[in-house]
């Protein structure tokens, strides 16, 4: 998923969450809010057809859809591990 994320056109000559964020939202993936960060999730699997500076209301469903989910989950947006309990 990793590699996926890294690689796939987001747009006209972007590829990667990286390039996306820095594209439409002017910042780091790693600054994204959680909103930022859901609407380009929504666009996948079709970033081409379906476009995140741009959203419809289905992908404006899908984000809050995401975003739910990303509660549900307790909102982490980082991957890193936890530290062991000691």
């Amino acid at each position: 998923m990793e590699v996926y994320l890294n690689v796939i056109e987001m747009g006209d000559g972007v590829y990667g969450v990286e390039a996306a964020a820095q594209r439409f939202f002017h910042k780091p993936a790693s600054r994204l809010s959680a909103s930022e960060a859901s609407l380009i999730a929504a666009v996948l699997p079709n970033p081409i057809r379906f476009r995140a500076d741009a959203p419809s209301g289905y992908i404006r469903s899908r984000q809050a859809a995401i975003q739910m989910q990303m509660r549900l989950w307790g909102g982490k947006l980082d991957y890193e591990m936890p530290e062991p309990d000691k």
